[in-house]
């Protein structure tokens, strides 16, 4: 006996949906480091942290960098709580005085040109564990782009930056990171202003060549003084008696 058309066609459909379903889960293996899609519309990246005893690192996920479409740089970060095992390991390596570092891929900054340049690597930083430990996780990530948005360099400064010896609570102040994130672009410096030096010079000139008194000689400048000097002089010859004796005739 024949099935009806529309009981075939149902059937059909829900073959289909099942294996467009099972494609879309499964075909999202990723490895560290990739570019990944986010449900934020755009792309995100690992921010990633090391922190060891024997100041060996070992890089892991801290959470993740999501950027955002557009012609402007936009960037957002996710992070992830301190689980008891890492809070215990970051007040181990600050009582070494060790290092705390994060790393970062060489990516652009702007979600729509992923494609134009592959990853080449990470950038890394570094502050003192201590200093991570004593400011509560409070920190403050830049990111240095070049001018098309490719990111260049990352720094990391922690609030406040010295390490005093004071005594943390790891359950407590050690939890949750307190993250300021700011992206840094290059900013384009006055350039000489040549056309501006040379239309001064222009005018001064014309100015000059308007000004024929500027021009003088010595002489013209200075020609009263040079004629008072000279009617002195013959004044003072000439009323300088004779050189000679007269003789006396008897």
């Amino acid at each position: 006996m024949a099935r009806p058309l529309p009981f075939n066609i149902a059937v059909v459909s829900t073959v289909l949906f099942v294996s467009f379903t099972n494609f879309v889960c499964c075909n999202n293996g990723r490895r560290v480091g990739d570019v990944m899609d986010t449900e934020f519309g755009g792309f995100s990246v690992p921010l990633e942290h090391s922190f060891e005893v024997d100041d060996i690192a070992k890089f892991r996920v801290r959470g993740a960098l999501v950027l955002k479409a557009g012609r402007e740089p936009s960037v957002s970060l996710t992070q992830s709580q301190l689980s008891e095992e890492d809070r215990s390991k970051l007040k181990e390596v600050a009582a070494v005085d060790g290092l705390y570092r994060i790393r970062v891929p060489r990516v652009f900054l702007q979600a729509d040109r992923q494609t134009e340049r592959q990853m080449e690597g990470y950038l890394t930083a570094f502050v003192r564990a201590c200093a991570m430990v004593e400011s509560h996780l409070s920190d403050v990530i830049s990111l240095h782009t070049d001018v098309s948005g490719y990111l260049i360099g990352v720094s990391i400064v922690t609030l406040p930056g010295a390490c005093r010896g004071t005594e943390v609570e790891d359950e407590v102040d050690l939890e949750v990171f307190n993250t300021t994130l700011g992206v840094m672009a290059p900013v384009n410096a006055p350039g000489p202003e040549t056309a501006l030096f040379l239309e001064r010079m222009d005018m001064e000139t014309e100015k000059k060549g308007k000004n024929p008194q500027e021009q003088k000689s010595f002489f013209a400048k200075y020609w009263y003084l040079i004629l008072g000097g000279a009617i002195f002089l013959m004044v003072s010859n000439s009323a300088q008696p004779p050189a000679g004796g007269g003789s006396e005739q008897s």
